[in-house]
């Protein structure tokens, strides 16, 4: 009895023989018949790759169906294709490696009959070389063959570093965008900022050789008189206290600009016989010809006279729904005058008859000037709140009640009105008071300031046709001379315009005029003074007339 590990058993030698390969070309080992693996070992060699090459053989002539099957089943194939592609999905990413290998028969071997000895299936060989240039006639399909993809260990890595690389990408571009849009916008606002900047500074006339509507307050002297201006002058009557004050209401039409010019009630002007008085005086005994008075004085055009009286100012400021104003001292009630109390502060709401109160109130051994000043608070006041529609103001002013002048209807007043509370709204509004000498005559800085920038100077009068003024400045200390001078000059045509006395004598007289177009009406003057032509000459005006006489010494009255 033999041993199982007999190395010669023929038994245990069939059991490691070669039968087949599987479907990526590997050996397949089991045990064959005897018959069927001596054939296949017979008619199979080795090339130099390691795969099967077929053996020269003869078999006899059975017909085909005797000889052995090469190839595959075309079923198997197929069903071994579907099973590679649901296995191996696709990758885009790696190299694709194709082999070309032979398919072989995976069942297992049929019996012959009986009659017939059994035969191996075996694969199909490979196509032989060959040589000489004759042709291989044998017929491969491409079922017969399988292309196979070698799988990548690092196919995912690979995928997952170009997403990351592109993700990352994409986020510095972004970034780059965003940071592009900030910076335009960045520059957008600033060029805004500028440009705001740069159109109120324009608006403000603070630009260098740019004036803009607003910036017209330090325009030189010379082109002042050349402005246009619409002008008023109102005389508030104190009914129940007596007293008057009096303003300039200003409206200049180039500049687009208003203000209000406090009359001081010692200012200087010429009575209906020429001879001086003061302002206050004047407007109480009824204010005829008052209106030329300061124009001769100021050498302006004012276009009418409104006279308000306080239960008119009442009445008004009762129409436009009360006014706000900044009080400076606090008005005690007045029984008497039925006049209520006003509190001090800022942005105080006052009503009509408060208003009046506090425009009126002159507390005891304060100046005429503290008086004026709240008066035109109160005038301001009462701007800011009239309609901006020249209608809607003139059925204002119509509501008062008062009698107008006839050469200031309410239509005139009312355009007037609306056009200076629009200025007043904006801001492009100012308040001055003229300041007078103790004898009521105009000081240096109110003639120059004052009346030349605001009202214009002297440019209405020096229009042809106009009235000549003469400014008369006494230097000689004796008041009779003066006098002498006064009625020779009212004489000769002019319009005096009192100029008071110098601080200091003067030895010799002197007559100047400040526009070349005044150089003969100055030799004029001269003339009628009886002073000689050599005392003319051109030099800045001390009083408010186109041609001014400091009198000397040397004057002799006829």
């Amino acid at each position: 009895m033999n041993d199982r590990q007999d190395p010669y058993d023929p038994y245990a030698a069939q059991e490691q023989q070669l039968i087949g390969y599987d479907a990526y070309g590997r050996p397949v080992y089991g045990q064959a018949p005897a018959q069927q693996a001596t054939s296949y070992e017979q008619g199979y060699g080795y090339d130099q790759q390691g795969y099967a090459q077929p053996q020269q053989e003869y078999y006899p002539q059975q017909g085909y169906a005797q000889q052995p099957s090469y190839g595959y089943d075309q079923q198997q194939v197929q069903q071994q294709q579907a099973q590679q592609q649901h296995t191996q999905p696709p990758q885009h990413t790696q190299q694709q490696t194709q082999q070309w290998i032979p398919q072989q028969a995976a069942t297992a071997p049929q019996e012959a009959p009986a009659t017939e000895p059994p035969a191996a299936q075996v694969p199909e060989p490979r196509r032989p070389a060959t040589g000489g240039g004759e042709a291989d006639d044998r017929d491969y399909r491409t079922e017969m063959f399988a292309f196979i993809d070698q799988p990548d260990e690092d196919s995912e890595d690979v995928i997952d570093w170009l997403k990351f690389t592109e993700s990352r990408t994409e986020r510095r571009e972004e970034a780059r965008r965003r940071g592009r849009n900030r910076v335009v916008a960045l520059i957008v606002v600033l060029a805004l900022f500028a440009a705001g900047g740069v159109g109120y500074l324009w608006y403000a006339g603070k630009l260098p050789f740019l004036d803009g509507p607003g910036g017209n307050e330090a325009a030189p002297t010379a082109d002042a008189g050349a402005q246009k201006r619409d002008m008023i002058v109102v005389h508030v009557h104190n009914t129940k206290k007596g007293g008057t004050s009096s303003a300039l209401l200003v409206d200049n039409v180039t500049t687009k600009k208003g203000a209000t010019v406090l009359l001081p009630n010692t200012l200087s002007v010429s009575a209906q016989d020429g001879t001086p008085t003061a302002l206050g005086k004047a407007v109480e005994e009824g204010g005829l010809g008052t209106r030329e008075a300061l124009d001769a004085v100021l050498g302006t055009h004012i276009g009418g006279t409104w006279r308000l009286d306080t239960p008119f100012l009442e009445n008004l400021v009762e129409l436009v729904g009360g006014i706000e104003v900044d009080t400076d001292i606090a008005v005690p009630a007045d029984d008497a005058a039925k006049a209520p109390a006003v509190a001090q502060g800022q942005k105080q709401s006052l009503s009509g008859p408060m208003a009046v109160a506090f425009a009126t109130y002159k507390a005891q051994g304060e100046p005429e000037a503290k008086q004026l000043e709240r008066m035109g608070k109160v005038l301001h006041a009462v701007l800011r709140k009239v309609p901006g529609d020249p209608k809607a103001a003139a059925v204002t002013v119509e509501s008062i009640g008062q009698i107008l002048d006839p050469a200031l209807n309410a239509q005139t007043l009312g355009a007037l009105l609306s056009r200076l509370g629009e200025r007043a709204k904006v801001g492009a509004y100012r308040t001055d008071a003229l300041a007078v000498k103790a004898d009521g005559t105009l000081t240096d800085e109110s003639s120059t300031k004052v009346v030349k920038e605001v009202l214009g100077g002297s440019g209405a009068a020096a229009q042809p046709g106009a009235t000549p003024r003469v400014g008369l400045k006494d230097a000689t200390g004796d008041a009779k001379t003066q006098v002498a001078a006064v009625a020779a000059l009212k004489n000769g045509g002019y319009t005096f315009v009192d100029g008071g006395k110098a601080d200091k004598t003067a030895a010799t007289s002197q007559i100047t005029y400040q526009d070349d177009t005044q150089r003969e009406r100055a030799i004029e003057v001269a003339k009628t003074l009886g002073l000689p032509e050599t005392v003319v000459k051109k030099a800045e005006s001390v009083v408010n007339a186109e041609v001014v006489v400091i009198l000397g010494k040397d004057y002799k009255s006829s």
